[in-house]
């Protein structure tokens, strides 16, 4: 019966589980480009940066089917359908630059990554942390500092890609090389834009209902 009442008046935690697994899925992604990244030889194939996307994209349907199906929801509908596609693009992001990565990585010896990778590793961890807020009701305040720390990490990954530019355009590298890096790096940026835009959809959701 309490069960029942918690569903109709919208504590249903099943978007909440739904949301979280998204973001467990979208760390997991990072923590295979990491692995990638690190130790290149290790990774023959795309199969498990295959499998995290498409286990993502199952959760984000099962998602957009249980709002087809819900009459009351915990959080309006047009929020939880945007942090779950906002949610996904971390993934799928992350496998565009694993497929690119894996075509040329005999030639990308002598280039760093992994700066770049460890401020994207804190901001998919941010923002697992600050999708569970959601189910614990978190004050606004609480919400903002991770927020803030999103956009803290976003400026540090910019002031990186400056840096990066920089080197890339200092003429040590041949035209094709510096071309193959920069989208490279590029793509990098792009996983940790969309966790931005995640952490910005939880904060208006946050601020919405305080």
């Amino acid at each position: 019966m309490i069960t029942a009442i918690r569903r109709l008046l919208g504590y249903d935690d099943k978007f909440f589980n739904l949301l979280e697994a998204s973001a467990d899925e979208a760390k997991a992604s990072v923590q295979l480009l990491l692995t990638l990244i690190k130790s290149p030889e290790s990774t023959t194939s795309m199969g498990d940066f295959i499998q995290s996307r498409r286990k993502d994209k199952r959760i984000t349907e099962q998602i957009t089917e249980e709002l087809c199906k819900t009459f009351v929801t915990p959080l309006e509908r047009e929020d939880i359908e945007s942090l779950s596609l906002a949610l996904y693009k971390i993934p799928k992001t992350a496998e565009k630059f694993s497929e690119k990565y894996m075509l040329c990585k005999n030639t990308l010896k002598d280039v760093n990554f992994l700066e770049q990778a460890a401020i994207l590793e804190q901001t998919t961890e941010t923002v697992a942390q600050m999708v569970k807020k959601l189910r614990a009701r978190a004050h606004l305040e609480e919400v903002k500092e991770f927020n803030d720390r999103l956009h803290y990490l976003e400026g540090e990954a910019d002031k990186l890609m400056l840096d990066l530019v920089k080197d890339l355009y200092s003429g040590k590298y041949e035209p094709l090389k510096v071309i193959i890096i920069l989208d490279l790096h590029e793509t990098l940026e792009k996983i940790i834009d969309r966790c931005r835009d995640v952490g910005n959809i939880i904060f208006q959701v946050v601020l919405k209902y305080s």
